[in-house]
């Protein structure tokens, strides 16, 4: 019987709202709610009152691709001056990623108090000082694995393989959008390229297709591809319309016989989100609406410029600047979650935080644009009183050794690292977790923090109990926490 009702519905032109308000009860009033909560989903908020009271709406995820230092930046660390060029003893078996255990290395770069939290951070982050009391620094980050891929899956997906959900696609499942012409979900990739994994770091896997990450590049005169046709194509406005109806009519009718594939409805859902970000992304897109002095405090004032070819302070702060500004754009557009990397994937010259080589070269240019342009993005959000419900989070894979590489570099560090965070309910200020005299390893072995924790502290703030956030996908009830995660209380406000 429901069988010759779809089959009719389809028939007579009946929308799929219409038949199920017919259906009445029951099965019907039920499908019926869903469809209801999806559409509230993509106009407000709906997930206050699902688990508890969310402190923030949105949230914005700073990726620093290749591992960055937490003993060059964040985690200073005296013992590494005063034991300088020592042979390194960590009073236990060490295994390394390369080669990476040399005599101890104090960071190149010297470090100062700021903000009357008297945090103590390097010269190139010195920009953040600005905005430190804002901020909680996690210093007892490990990891699972000292491998690129694996390490950033890990952080983007909960997982060390492919094949699940980015934290970006879970949020925008469980909460939808705030504008239903931008997408819920949109990464700002380097301007260079795709960091390791590349679009499989925002990847729906078995959430229903819609909710992968949108990737856009602000600094390409197409910023999102294939969104317009090319300039003096013969495609006119009209016929682009009509063919997106002939396109919807044939999608609709294989879709009927095939409700179960998610990928379709995902499409179909795509070129109605593409029409409409056809107006709404180019505004959002474009920066020369912004005062001279924002423009300025981001530091894109120098876009366009020529810049040399090696790594370079100036160049680090435009293009990561720009992400930034636009990050703001498309959050207070009503964008849910915003992913911006720093760094792309493994080369030469190196374009990443990877300073096997040297962390003065890499680290100097790429910390300085990093600061001054989070900086500014977390200013410019408590001015426009954005900071209060917006959360932002920074991280890396992993951290560096304490000890050398070479005679400038450093090796891969899992068992110990630094992630930040501030706003949308985040006590700022304080420092949690220690790390030990070196940086080596959490100070307190016992209990480190992982990144199931900082996943489930997201979701907390945002509303969403972890353990209930879940999906059946191969016989287990899959979570972005996987079976770990605890939130944080200790730096929330």
């Amino acid at each position: 019987m429901s069988t010759d009702l779809r089959i009719r519905s389809a028939n007579t032109g009946i929308s799929r709202r219409e038949f199920l308000s017919r259906a009445g009860g029951g099965f019907g009033a039920a499908a019926l709610a869903v469809i209801l909560l999806e559409d509230e989903a993509c106009g407000k908020p709906v997930v206050e009152g699902l688990h508890h009271p969310a402190r923030a709406r949105r949230v914005v995820q700073l990726f620093m691709a290749g591992g960055a230092s937490h003993v060059d930046l964040f985690d200073y660390k005296p013992e590494l001056e005063r034991h300088h060029g020592e042979p390194s003893d960590f009073g236990e078996p060490v295994e390394a990623f390369q080669n990476g255990l040399g005599p101890w290395l104090k960071s190149p770069f010297p470090f100062h108090r700021y903000g009357q939290c008297g945090k103590w951070l390097s010269e190139p982050v010195a920009a953040l000082g600005s905005v430190v009391d804002e901020i909680a620094f996690i210093h007892n980050m490990v990891g699972k694995t000292g491998v690129h891929s694996s390490a950033t899956y890990l952080q983007t997906t909960g997982f060390v393989t492919p094949g699940f959900p980015g934290a970006g696609c879970w949020v925008s499942y469980a909460l939808g959008s705030m504008n239903e012409n931008l997408p819920a979900f949109v990464v700002l990739p380097d301007h260079r390229g795709y960091a390791s994994n590349g679009p499989k770091n925002w990847d729906a896997a078995f959430l229903p297709a819609r909710h992968q990450g949108t990737a856009l590049f602000p600094n390409r005169e197409e910023p999102i591809e294939d969104l317009l046709p090319p300039g003096g194509s013969f495609v006119t406005p009209e016929s682009d319309a009509a063919g997106r109806e002939l396109l919807r009519w044939w999608n609709e009718r294989h879709r009927r016989d095939r409700q179960a594939d998610s990928r379709l409805e995902a499409r179909i859902r795509s070129y109605e989100l593409a029409a409409r970000m056809q107006l709404a992304a180019p505004e959002a897109l474009d920066i020369s609406r912004e005062p001279d002095y924002i423009r300025r405090m981001y530091g894109v004032d120098r876009l366009g410029a020529t810049f040399p070819d090696e790594i370079n302070p100036e160049e680090e702060a435009a293009y990561f600047g720009l992400k930034c500004l636009v990050a703001r754009r498309l959050l207070e557009r009503g964008v849910r979650f915003v992913q911006v990397w720093s760094g792309n994937d493994n080369g030469f010259p190196r374009r990443n935080w990877d300073s096997h080589e040297d962390i003065q070269r890499d680290h100097g240019p790429l910390a300085w644009g990093m600061a001054r342009g989070a900086a500014a993005l977390i200013l410019d959000l408590k001015q426009r009183g954005l900071l209060d419900d917006t959360l932002v989070i920074w991280t890396t894979e992993f951290g560096r050794m304490p000890s050398s590489q070479g005679s400038k570099g450093r090796d891969h560090n899992p068992y110990c690292f630094t992630t930040w965070l501030c706003g949308g309910g985040v006590r700022g200020g304080i420092s949690y977790g220690p790390s030990d005299q070196w940086g080596f390893k959490p100070l307190d072995r016992d209990h480190p923090t992982e990144v199931h924790d900082i996943h489930a502290t997201m979701l907390h703030l945002l509303g969403i109990d972890h353990t209930r956030l879940t999906v059946r996908h191969g016989g287990i009830d899959r979570r972005l926490t996987d079976v770990h995660g605890r939130v944080l209380h200790e730096i929330l406000s």
